[in-house]
């Protein structure tokens, strides 16, 4: 597969260009996804000597998922739900006290997610409220200076409307990353990086998105979720995916997913010439499949109650402390969970 990728002291060598109205998007087999998803985890072999506190994200109801028969079992000292301050992502908190020989918890919820297509319009109001201009400001992975600022003003040269700005932006990372299959895990979005060798996974594709997007004054944001599996029963432990979302004045959150474009070329080795290709550029373009759950939104997270030591980069992954020390959340041996999926038979 071809890879094609600029960096800041280059000239932007492919400009973005616009999908055909006559290209039609590929189906993705259901307009809707349910089932129950369980989550298990187990501190136990973590130092005793040691308080041991945890944070998983917790997701909710919103206008394209149900969040119902919500359960949480364990033998920790408390647990509770809270949100943190900046983003009011919800997070599921439990804690262990020194001793405790045995640090468990299970957490179970259902799901119905709905597919998300949106049909655009560019209106003329242009102006971006004030409580979305914290989704302009950049964050610790991304840079500050004027060398991002240069690239998206390159790549959205001509656009007058915030529609066709994140249009030429979409484009660009659709057509200048790609997936790299051995970053670890869903990759941390580190864009300085990013922009120099522009591969990775679905955090880092993602975050060059919304990077850009924010350069050019359009306020966008990871969402941190994790895919619904398709057969009856499914570990989907690894499973964690980040899609991005705009706003459109007029409109609200729009989705987007470059990263799955670049996945499914690559699994399926697609070109970007290819029909297909132009079709997954299509169906992500404003929209998304059901077989996902968003669990969680914003970089640079202080957990509530606050973890020890700096703000962490997401929370889509469980996050546990023993003491002072982090877990790697990678490592599901040394950090012990699983996540499994029980399909609904019900929705097909």
């Amino acid at each position: 597969m071809k890879r094609f990728f600029v960096t800041f002291f280059g000239l932007l060598t492919f400009l973005a260009v616009g999908t055909t109205a006559s290209s039609k998007a590929i189906p993705l087999n259901a307009t809707t996804a349910s089932g129950t998803i369980t989550m298990e985890l187990d501190l136990s072999a973590h130092d005793i000597n040691q308080n041991a506190r945890l944070w998983i994200p917790y997701p909710v109801s919103d206008a394209d998922q149900s969040i119902t028969n919500i359960s949480v079992k364990g033998d920790f000292a408390e647990s509770a739900v809270y949100t943190d301050e900046k983003y009011s992502t919800s997070m599921l908190y439990a804690a262990w006290n020194k001793g405790a020989k045995s640090r468990k918890i299970t957490f179970t919820f259902d799901v119905e997610r709905k597919e998300v297509k949106k049909r655009l319009i560019s209106y003329e109001n242009q102006q971006i409220p004030k409580e979305y201009e914290k989704y302009l400001v950049q964050s610790n992975l991304c840079p500050r200076d004027h060398r991002l600022k240069k690239l998206a003003d390159e790549i959205t040269a001509g656009r007058a409307t915030i529609l066709d700005k994140v249009k030429a932006i979409y484009d660009w990372t659709c057509e200048n990353t790609y997936r790299n299959p051995e970053t670890r895990g869903c990759g941390f979005g580190n864009v300085y990086k990013l922009l120099k060798d522009p591969g990775g996974k679905c955090v880092d594709i993602s975050s060059i998105f919304i990077a850009l997007a924010r350069a050019a004054g359009v306020p966008a944001r990871e969402i941190f979720g994790i895919r619904q599996g398709k057969k009856d029963m499914v570990d989907i432990s690894k499973w964690q995916h980040c899609w991005a979302e705009y706003y459109l004045p007029g409109f609200g959150w729009v989705p987007v997913d470059p990263a799955d474009v670049r996945k499914m070329m690559l699994k399926e080795n697609l070109e970007l010439i290819d029909l297909k290709t132009k079709q997954y550029r299509d169906y992500f373009w404003g929209g998304i499949d059901p077989y996902r759950v968003k669990l969680s939104q914003g970089r640079d997270i202080t957990l509530n109650p606050a973890q020890k030591g700096n703000p962490i980069n997401y929370l889509m992954y469980p996050f546990a402390q023993i003491g002072e020390k982090t877990l790697d959340w990678l490592d599901t041996e040394a950090f012990k969970y699983t996540v499994t999926y029980k399909k609904n038979k019900t929705h097909k």
